[in-house]
């Protein structure tokens, strides 16, 4: 084992934070069980959060930052997890709170860790991340609400980015009729090749709208919040499900009762980042079954450890599409 590796570390300061590349040892690491050789990562907007600094989700200093990772265990005291084991990881605060995946190791609690499917290789696991987990877990939500593909349209806010370009595969696959909700709406042409069947401007939802519009949608998934998904919650059929997953357009939710009570709509809300693992396994067996690979590597681009402080600024400006995998070796 090599006496260090790559990390890139984020130290808080007096007049904000540093970001760095650095080489770091296993004595560096937080606490945890399992030990794993990380080979992908992946940039999710709470990423360019973190290294941005433009919210301040960072619990420790210094920390490294990447809520997400996939790699191979190199030693092992839980009980679940032996060498060679090929695992993810994605959510319980690491990345914010414990050390995540921007560097070749990573020392974590077992008990946060999944089995990765054999129908995915470490890069394809990062490709998905927490942004494409957390779709799954959308679409779930939809189905477990009674939801089906001959309800009619379900809209996908954020289309352009990684919740939402994997959302409309999926949804797309399964035999819904996704339509995609984006402010680039120079992209059309890349949403429907993933599967959506028609491409909306979001200023239809980004302004105060009636407490209940004209029924649209029978279903939706929302990564926006804010006006825009009290909008879309307006314009929800009777008995329709709206999946919240989070809040790029802000915190508030500037709506009314009438759309439950009105319309007996549900407004599930979903949480990537402690859910049991259960639901985790579940998830990431429905990607395996239901996620077209080619569609994935189309919306994919790969970049090393040395790009990712560009990347999560990229993604704070709206200029990422789909999703940015990183490849901790390059």
């Amino acid at each position: 084992m090599a006496d260090s590796f790559r990390a890139l570390m984020v130290t808080k300061t007096d007049d904000g934070q540093s970001v760095e590349l650095k080489d770091i040892t296993d004595a560096e690491l937080m606490e945890g069980d399992v030990t794993v050789a990380v080979s992908h990562s992946t940039v999710n907007y709470k990423d360019g959060l973190a290294i941005t600094g433009s919210a301040p989700i960072l619990r420790a200093s210094p920390i490294i930052p990447g809520i997400d990772f996939s790699g191979d265990v190199i030693s092992s005291d839980h009980a679940d997890w032996k060498p060679g084991d090929k695992v993810v990881l994605n959510g319980f605060g690491v990345g914010e709170g414990h050390s995540g995946g921007y560097a070749q190791r990573a020392r974590v609690n077992g008990d946060w860790l999944v089995k990765r499917p054999d129908a995915f290789s470490a890069a394809d696991a990062m490709a998905i991340g927490t942004a494409g987990y957390t779709s799954m877990l959308c679409v779930l939500a939809l189905e477990k609400h009674g939801i089906g593909p001959k309800d009619g349209d379900i809209l996908v806010t954020g289309a352009n980015g990684g919740v939402g370009s994997v959302a409309i595969a999926l949804l797309a696959k399964l035999g819904y009729r996704p339509v995609a909700s984006t402010g680039r709406p120079e992209e059309a042409d890349y949403l429907k090749s993933l599967g959506a069947v028609d491409v909306i401007d979001r200023k239809e939802f980004s302004e105060p709208g009636r407490p209940l519009g004209k029924e649209r949608w029978a279903g939706a998934i929302d990564s926006v919040g804010s006006t825009t998904l009290a909008n879309v919650i307006s314009q929800t059929k009777y008995g329709g499900t709206v999946a919240a997953c989070g809040l790029a357009g802000g915190l508030d939710l500037p709506a009314t009762v009438y759309p439950f009570i009105l319309r007996g709509i549900t407004l599930a809300g979903i949480d990537s980042v402690m859910a049991p693992r259960g639901i985790r396994e579940e998830a990431w067996s429905r990607l395996a079954r239901d996620l077209d690979l080619d569609k994935l590597n189309a919306m994919t681009n790969t970049i090393g450890l040395s790009g990712v402080e560009g990347a999560a600024a990229d993604i704070m400006a709206g200029k990422v599409r789909g999703r940015l995998v990183v490849d901790v070796n390059a």
